[in-house]
């Protein structure tokens, strides 16, 4: 039998129920005999007054105890006298086998061979035995010089009564207490409440039994619910998800797998268009040049330098692709090297721009800069770093019309450095600024092919920053376009 969780957490708890209710039986057990002894020593306590205070009046009516010493038949009738005594009345008041003034010594007539019987009385049948609790066989009577008179000299742990005798302590009686039940009807009382309690314990355990076993399959039907949507998930069927049931830590667990299955659903939705777009992004340039070619080779168009020249571009554009596409899987694969050095920003941004200006105007576009004279210092791989300006200054250029603005501003914005770039219309539709970050997205027809781009600069970008430790946004742009922000973590020269 295969052992499911459900049922090691089904045992566990009916392992800790048997230990629980065993142990709790137990104690229980054994105070119900301490108890019961500790109620039964507490009654003879009690009654050793009682017997204390009839032997007194032994003492008054006989002047001593040697009635009693050496002589165990005097106490068995002393015993059978005190059985069935009325609470408060004095043995000397006894006429059936009482204490008569000036009776025989010890040994003979009423304390020697046996209580006396009335004429034409038949002897006492039935009833209970003498002394029924076993009290005499415990019992050790001291004289007042501490002499025993009767049982051992040794009784530890007893009880002690003072035998008093018109204010004078004329002996003391020891009862040593109880160990175990003493007659066969306390005994069986304490069987029949053992019993009972292991039958009640008996009771629990399989009540507790059937409750563990029914709690194990509750508190794991989410857990089956949860192996049945991974083994869709890993089956490829990533529309599978877990019912959430309760708000504990399985609900938790459960959405945390829903949104894993999402996230995957997602990521293999962006893999087979990233895949159908590479397709199509190659695809373009290599129909290009495939006709170019055929072209040539059928001789209807000529080998000139504006033939060539297209061919070189188209090769180009491809030679780029190829490259971005190959840097985005080595970022992503983790193996980009990096080289990081304290960069002066100010400088590195300024000589950037530089080399933009011409293309500017011969693009009809007005290229602005806002830059702080100050040095802005940062932590950085000079080289990629240049990559990030370039590609957003590129991407600004390519998609800002004619007659349009590009600003460049950099200042120090608290212990961060931030470079944002502006440019005119035509913008983004609202809400799709985040996704320009996305591997081969494209907002609308506005930033198409058409203008030369891939798709994969502002990816690379965002890489490329993060990789820095700081971060890149898009967002509208005041001059009708949009504009990006780049921040990067400043670097504080220490004096040497």
């Amino acid at each position: 039998m295969r052992l499911t969780i459900t049922r090691k957490i089904a045992l566990a708890m009916i392992l800790t129920a048997i230990v629980s209710i065993g142990t709790m039986a137990w104690i229980t057990s054994e105070n119900l005999k301490r108890g019961f002894l500790d109620y039964l020593n507490d009654v003879q306590a009690r009654d050793l007054e009682r017997v204390a205070a009839m032997l007194g009046d032994a003492w008054r009516e006989r002047g001593s105890f040697d009635w009693l010493r050496g002589n165990p038949g005097g106490m068995r009738e002393f015993f059978d006298r005190l059985q069935g005594r009325p609470a408060g009345e004095r043995l000397a008041d006894v006429r059936d086998g009482g204490w008569p003034g000036g009776g025989p010594p010890p040994g003979a007539g009423r304390y020697g061979d046996g209580p006396p019987r009335r004429e034409g009385r038949p002897p006492r049948r039935g009833g209970p035995p003498p002394d029924p609790m076993g009290m005499g066989q415990r019992l050790t009577l001291l004289d007042a010089d501490g002499i025993p008179v009767l049982g051992p000299p040794d009784s530890p742990n007893a009880i002690a009564r003072p035998v008093v005798v018109d204010g004078r302590t004329v002996g003391t009686l020891l009862l040593r207490p109880l160990r175990t039940a003493g007659t066969s009807a306390e005994n069986a009382f304490l069987r029949g409440q053992l019993h009972e309690i292991a039958l009640l314990a008996a009771a629990l355990v399989l009540l507790s039994a059937g409750l563990a076993g029914l709690l194990a399959r509750h508190l794991l039907r989410p857990v089956g619910a949860l192996r049945d949507v991974t083994q869709h998930i890993a089956r490829g069927d990533l529309d599978a998800r877990a019912p959430v049931m309760g708000r504990d830590e399985l609900a938790e667990l459960a959405s945390h797998v829903n949104a894993m299955a999402e996230s995957l659903a997602s990521n293999e939705r962006q893999r087979r268009q990233m895949l159908a777009d590479v397709a199509h992004e190659l695809r373009t340039p290599l129909t290009v040049i495939r006709g170019e070619l055929e072209a040539l080779i059928d001789g209807i168009r000529q080998a000139d330098p504006a033939a060539l020249q297209s061919l070189h571009a188209e090769a180009l554009h491809l030679s780029k692709l190829i490259d971005d596409l190959h840097q985005l899987a080595l970022a992503d694969a983790g193996a980009l090297h990096y080289q990081f050095a304290p960069v002066d920003l100010t400088a590195a941004v300024d000589g950037i721009v530089m080399r933009y200006y011409g293309r500017a105007q011969a693009e009809g576009l007005s290229l602005e800069t806002d830059i702080t004279s100050a040095s802005v210092w940062v932590e950085a791989d000079h080289g990629r770093l240049t990559q990030v300006v370039t590609n957003l200054l590129e991407n600004s250029m390519r998609y800002t019309d004619t007659g349009g603005r590009v600003v460049v501003r950099l200042a120090e914005d608290g212990d961060r450095a931030e470079l944002s770039i502006d440019d005119s219309a035509p913008g983004v539709p609202e809400g799709t600024h985040d996704r320009l970050f996305e591997r081969l997205y494209r907002a609308d027809a506005a930033r198409t092919r058409a203008r030369g781009g891939s798709g994969l600069g502002l990816s690379i970008c965002k890489t490329l920053v993060e990789a820095h430790g700081g971060s890149i946004a898009a967002m509208p742009s005041p001059l009708g376009g949009v504009r990006i922000v780049v921040r990067l973590p400043l670097f504080r020269r220490t004096a040497p």
